[in-house]
């Protein structure tokens, strides 16, 4: 599973997922993802997924390929690799953990990587995946792979979300009314996640996905 987020100036436009194949990239409207810009080649670029990983190549010599900062015709990618065409960046990931690093100062985001209670372990439901959307992590996924994960806030509060049998749910403990989903108060309520919903926790921004 490769998931693509394109992003104009640290905002997010839209997210796409594909199993497998050649994806396409570019401004004209048959491509896989389509680049709204006149600063973008008609046909861009093409991702090719493989079994033994992926790669992507430029299409348009006179419309320039940027991987990770680097001019590039051709390159394979990594998770969490950044594809700059145009004034857009599209973040690459697949299904690997995303590790956070240690020297992270907010305590929301080191808690992500505490999924350490159990409530269902037998629950069957698709992967979740929660993605940050603003920040030093920008672009980069972490799956919940737990049925718990607790989030712990600056303020001493908890946010809890939960895998139940019929999907994955958000509340907060004591947060004050800081965090938001979809730009509503969390506040006492228990709340349904869908795909592309927006948790905002102090100053981190979340996006959340299943796959």
């Amino acid at each position: 599973m490769v998931k693509l987020t394109v992003f104009f100036k640290d905002k997010v436009l839209h997210t796409s997922l594909f199993e497998s194949g050649t994806i396409h990239l570019g401004r004209d409207e048959s491509n896989d993802v389509v680049i709204d810009s006149l600063a973008v080649a008609p046909a861009h670029a093409a991702i090719v997924i493989r079994n033994d990983g992926c790669f992507i190549k430029q299409l348009n010599d006179d419309f320039h390929l940027i991987i990770n900062g680097k001019k590039m015709a051709e390159s394979p990618l990594g998770n969490n690799d950044t594809i700059s065409i145009g004034k857009h960046d599209i973040v690459f990931n697949t299904n690997e953990f995303f590790d956070l690093p240690a020297h992270h100062d907010t305590r929301v985001e080191r808690d992500l990587k505490s999924l350490n209670e159990e409530i269902n372990p037998d629950v069957n439901l698709p992967n979740a995946n929660l993605q940050f959307i603003n920040g030093k992590n920008i672009g980069k996924v972490l799956p919940l792979k737990k049925s718990l994960t607790r989030l712990t806030l600056n303020n001493g509060g908890v946010i809890i979300i939960a895998k139940r049998t019929d999907g994955y749910y958000v509340s907060a403990l004591e947060d004050g009314g800081i965090t938001t989903l979809n730009d509503q108060p969390l506040q006492d309520n228990s709340l349904k996640l869908h795909n592309n919903d927006v948790l905002n926790i102090e100053t981190t921004s979340l996006q959340f996905f299943m796959n």
